[in-house]
């Protein structure tokens, strides 16, 4: 059935698509001619485990708000429903005829396992049910190895999506959406208690994220008229706002990446970011479709080693350790500074999350999965495929990983990329007062800094002891 062949509404289901402009399925509701019913559940069953963390609520509650206001412009309102998304999708058919569905497709493991489901489930109740793409440049079936497999590397992968055809032009947002003559009953954004109130831990994230459309077209416009053109050099530097922070917006689909690629390729054809700005950024969006097309192929990833090899590894357990680690408290700045950005902003800086992560995984030897978990319930970009797929590269367990044995310091990262200071300063204030050269290790210069911790584990230490678990993998014919 076409969603065209009969008058009755169509239901466009929106989950991690939330837009008006380059969306597919929602042109599609549009052209057919049939009243639009946009719906949105907020569904914390089907993903079990992996429902949305604390920090990524307080964004949804904002991009849900945004969206609203964005269909009203246009005729349109956003339906708010509660519970098993296949229930509330079955009872507005109940309630008001509709004649199918329309939706974005998600990659996540429960979450194509129920598309799966509705649309046999559909079908057989002779309703139309449509799915199309819109979160990623190239479906993960449409990248493949000569063989005609999946990927397990990126830069392969990376050289096949810049070989093949470039991504469509972005579809432009419809003016008027069509509505049906009486709307269903909606809950209330407020009664969903998405953002937190007693304590209320979200000032950092008010003072620095504007969620939805506007403030992701925002955002991509100051990162391409001030910050791509030095973003091959700025973008290791935390002490610097050298990076799109696009991140979350993209992870909402607030903003297309179609609409992010295209717009660094209309600087780059007039002339701008010729300093390679442009190319180390759209790798950057590559690696985002790497991550995907990897939980795409192998779904376990969010919780299993992609190298069988390392289920054997010693991790250990240590709850004071992975608390210092959580609080910022380790007694190195550097990752400490890190801990506390990402606590209080819902954010942190690409090149301290590696740091951060090697400290956890290789200092401390506490699994992967601990951190993973951490960074879900605190980033406002908790994606399941880039927070897997990027822990586990840092661990040495993942798909084209950093070898084990590379053991960040985080005194030297702290050096190289933050030289005068000044993030550490930022977010670590018991350390402003320190001379540049003692800042990201105070115990090395002497310094006593009242109220900051001395380190949890020596470097050295640490780094034997994480080369020695290793080895002992290895000795045991395991890698």
């Amino acid at each position: 059935m076409s969603l065209s062949s009969s008058r009755r509404p169509v239901i466009l289901w929106y989950r991690q698509d939330l837009r008006v402009a380059d969306h597919p399925a929602l042109t599609a509701a549009v052209e057919s001619g049939a009243p639009v019913l946009p719906l949105f559940v907020l569904d914390d069953a089907t993903p079990g485990g992996w429902r949305p963390g604390g920090a990524s609520r307080w964004w949804l509650a904002g991009s849900l708000a945004a969206l609203d206001g964005e269909l009203r412009a246009r005729g349109s309102r956003l339906i708010l429903r509660r519970g098993r998304a296949v229930d509330a999708l079955g009872a507005l058919v109940a309630e008001t005829g509709a004649g199918g569905i329309v939706f974005t497709r998600r990659y996540e493991p429960a979450h194509a396992a129920e598309e799966r489901a509705l649309a046999e489930a559909w079908e057989a109740r002779g309703l139309a049910c449509r799915r199309f793409g819109g979160g990623l440049l190239f479906e993960p079936e449409a990248v493949r190895t000569k063989a005609g497999d999946p990927f397990r590397v990126f830069t392969p992968f990376y050289r096949a999506c810049l070989a093949a055809a470039a991504p469509r032009a972005p579809l432009a947002a419809p003016a008027r959406i069509p509505a049906p003559v009486a709307w269903p009953d909606s809950e209330r954004l407020e009664d969903w208690r998405l953002r937190p109130t007693a304590p209320d831990w979200a000032q950092g994230l008010r003072a620095r994220w504007r969620p939805g459309g506007a403030g992701a077209k925002a955002r991509l416009e100051a990162f391409l008229d001030e910050r791509l053109a030095g973003y091959a050099h700025d973008r290791d530097r935390p002490d610097r706002d050298g990076t799109s922070s696009l991140s979350a917006h993209l992870h909402f689909g607030e903003i297309s990446p179609r609409q992010v690629w295209h717009g660094v390729r209309h600087l780059a054809d007039a002339g701008r970011g010729e300093d390679g700005g442009g190319e180390a950024f759209l790798r950057e969006l590559v690696w985002r479709e790497f991550s995907t097309h990897l939980l795409a192929h192998w779904p376990d990833i969010a919780e299993q080693p992609f190298d069988p090899k390392f289920a054997a590894f010693a991790w250990r357990e240590d709850a004071a350790a992975l608390e210092a680690w959580q609080r910022g408290e380790t007694g190195y700045p550097m990752v400490d500074a890190g801990m506390r950005q990402l606590w209080r902003t819902g954010w942190m800086h690409n090149r301290v999350r590696m740091v951060v992560a090697s400290f956890l995984t290789k200092h401390l030897l506490i699994p992967w999965q601990a951190g993973a978990r951490w960074f879900w319930d605190t980033l406002v970009d908790a994606d399941l495929a880039n927070n897997s797929a990027s822990w586990q590269w840092v661990a040495g367990c993942g798909a084209d990983a950093a070898p084990y044995f590379r053991v960040f310091n985080p005194v030297l990262q702290g050096r190289k990329f933050d030289p005068q200071g000044a993030y550490v300063r930022h977010w670590v204030p018991e350390l402003r007062a320190l001379p540049d050269q003692a800042v990201h290790a105070p115990w090395q210069a002497g310094a006593s800094v009242p109220g900051y911790p001395a380190p949890i584990v020596d470097h050295a230490a640490a780094r034997r002891r994480a080369l020695a678990a290793f080895d002992q993998i290895r000795q045991d014919g395991l890698l």
